[in-house]
């Protein structure tokens, strides 16, 4: 089964390390729908490799942020719990990680999600936003070699959020916060995006 943007999610669970209490943990999308919080899943190809240590640096740099405005990080790849403590040890560029660090040993959900490379046996760098309600708002993959700018991926989150709320309005590229100017489309608009984007500045 696949899951694309727009649809819902499997109640998924998986066993994860916890830096902030230094021990093992679980992470379950039921508890999150319960609790009424957005979930960041992050995939990235492996422990102790190099890439995916700039990409862990520079969510730690935003953590408090997405959770501060109702979203928990929770990075994923194949390795073991157990590795992900070996990591957060070692590697001074997770120094500074609070987040969850998930096992998806078997890649199943890697699958579901679209983000399982066959060939390698690893998960490709792919980025899922999902709501409170467990569907699937957003995703992003990108391969090994390119790694990911997580203040655009706070930008999206954020828009998101936003239009959870205003469901009739929609966001345009430049759109970065709350405050910045929105589209209601209609009939009126078609032809006049220009027009409604600049008479709300």
């Amino acid at each position: 089964m696949s899951i694309r943007v727009g649809q819902a999610l499997p109640d998924i669970a998986f066993e994860t390390y916890d830096p902030v209490a230094g021990d093992f943990a679980k992470f379950s999308l039921a508890d999150q729908k319960k609790n009424g919080r957005w979930t960041v899943l992050f995939f990235y190809p492996a422990d102790f490799t190099f890439v995916c240590a700039t990409e862990f640096e520079a969510l730690a740099d935003h953590q408090d942020h997405f959770k501060k405005l109702g979203c928990d990080i929770v990075t994923m790849s194949k390795d073991t719990k157990y590795t992900h403590l070996a990591w957060k040890a070692h590697e001074k560029e997770l120094q500074d990680v609070k987040y969850l660090m998930g096992s998806d040993n078997k890649g199943e959900v890697a699958q579901m999600l679209g983000c399982y490379d066959e060939g390698s046996g690893l998960t490709l760098r792919g980025t899922y936003l999902i709501s409170p309600s467990g569907t699937l708002t957003a995703s992003e993959v990108n391969f090994y070699n390119v790694g990911r700018n997580v203040e655009e991926l706070l930008r999206k989150f954020k828009a998101n959020l936003y239009l959870s709320k205003k469901p009739t309005e929609v966001c345009p590229a430049k759109w970065k916060d709350e405050g910045d100017a929105t589209l209601s489309p209609s009939a009126r608009m078609v032809g006049k995006v220009h027009e409604a984007l600049h008479a709300k500045k």
